[in-house]
């Protein structure tokens, strides 16, 4: 059974000053011949009236073939640059769904028509998704480098290291009474792959950075109440978020906001004060604090300079910035040290915190890889194929056990690129792009 023509608007939210209605399939130049007096010339725009097959005009726009293979898809292709009217859209759509043998496309079904014709491979894929869904400079950066191929470049090499020395072991293992097979070639691949397991840790270790990028880096604010906490998120948002009053347990719940800085997506969260209380309110904010503060890439701790010292438990392994606020009412040295002294008010202390917050952001990228994992499934096939290596280093193994070893971990970058195993996460990797593409 032949397969469908698909088609769909893939422009944005009408109405447009022009919206491109995109199809793929083998019904194309059919579509093109009858709808749009012709198939244009491959991969160059033609002015054509639209109409239907009783002659009507549906409107004038560009019309544009690409032929397979050479197109998005892999299959002939075109695509309608009409007037994004809803009007207009609603009835080129309705003549296409006329057309025997088409229909409108599912959500990712162009990509994923792309992926099964060898076009993109799965992590190009999920990096149109993320670059589909970009909002920082960052994230589109790293988007765009995982959809142009440099993740697969980088993942391919290490799995052809890979095949290369396990053809080493078995080449030793099969023709050793061979002349031209010299005695122990296998010898040779072991500082090869001690060299690729360092490798291999080093991008799982990008897990965090991959994380930050995609989802943000996670800024809690906390202290005793009064500290400040809600005037300084305030500040840093330039924007009233938080209620501010001289009233201790003003905060009860998390509040958030984000900050863009230098293409980084900083999440801040502005905390209740945390202290001992018998207010029940209370006491679930300040619960639901110490549970963000778990959650935290960097804390910034709060205490007002001119109160009462108070120790806040903070968790361990967290970055913790120490902030000694109301510096404008402090009269002489502070009694106890701070990473910084601000007032809240003043924009050029601000400024300070958010530098601070960078600097802290921009130590999580320093050496970092040009490509990080950007998803939990990317680390978790790295993190496989780093422990096949590492167990097929072990000297005191027969060569056939070390050679299926490797075998395994070449299989866990395949299924990471998407060339085995793959069935099970295509639905879901597809559904997260919109109709059209």
């Amino acid at each position: 059974m032949a397969r469908d023509t698909i088609f769909a608007l893939s422009s944005g939210a009408l109405p447009s000053g022009i919206a491109v209605i995109r199809f793929s399939g083998p019904h194309t130049r059919a579509l093109l011949e009858t709808l749009a007096g012709g198939v244009p010339e491959p991969r160059k725009a033609s002015f054509r009236s639209i109409r239907t097959r009783d002659g009507l005009l549906l409107d004038q726009g560009l019309v544009l073939f690409f032929p397979a293979p050479n197109s998005f898809t892999g299959e002939d292709s075109g695509e309608w640059q009409v007037h994004g009217s809803r009007a207009v859209v609603a009835a080129c759509l309705a003549e296409l769904a006329l057309h025997p043998g088409c229909r409108l496309a599912e959500a990712g079904e162009f990509s994923r028509r792309a992926f099964e014709n060898g076009r993109l491979d799965l992590l190009e894929v999920e990096g149109l998704a993320d670059l589909l869904t970009a909002e920082t400079e960052m994230q589109r950066r790293q988007a765009l480098a995982q959809a142009e191929g440099k993740a697969t470049a980088v993942y391919a090499a290490w799995r052809e290291k890979l095949i290369h020395c396990r053809a080493m072991i078995e080449a030793e293992l099969d023709f050793a009474d061979e002349d031209d097979i010299p005695g122990s070639v296998s010898e040779r691949i072991w500082p090869e792959l001690k060299a690729l397991h360092t490798a291999l840790l080093q991008a799982i270790a990008g897990e965090k950075r991959g994380e930050i990028i995609r989802g943000g880096f996670h800024v809690v604010i906390a202290g005793a109440p009064n500290a400040g906490k809600s005037s300084l998120m305030n500040g840093l948002v330039g924007r009233d978020v938080a209620i501010v009053t001289h009233y201790a347990g003003t905060t009860r719940d998390i509040l958030q906001a984000d900050l863009d800085l230098e293409g980084y997506v900083v999440r801040l969260y502005d905390t209740a004060g945390i202290r001992d209380t018998d207010e029940v309110v209370e006491q679930e904010g300040i619960r639901r604090a110490l549970a963000k503060l778990e959650q935290a890439d960097l804390v910034l701790c709060l205490e007002d300079v001119t109160g009462q010292a108070e120790d806040i438990s903070l968790p361990e392994g967290v970055d913790v910035l120490r902030i000694g606020t109301k510096r404008d009412a402090m009269s002489g040295s502070a009694a106890r040290s701070y990473d910084m002294l601000v007032d809240t008010r003043d924009e050029t202390d601000i400024l300070h915190v958010k530098q601070a917050i960078l600097n802290s952001v921009r130590d999580r990228f320093s050496g970092a890889m040009d490509v990080v994992p950007s998803r939990l499934r990317h680390v978790e096939q790295l993190r496989a194929a780093a422990d096949w290596v590492q167990a097929s280093l072990a000297d005191d193994l027969g060569l056939e056990v070390r050679a299926d070893f490797l075998r395994s971990a070449s299989d866990a970058l395949a299924r990471l690129i998407g060339r085995v195993d793959t069935e099970t996460l295509l639905g879901k990797i597809f559904s997260e792009f919109c109709v059209g593409k």
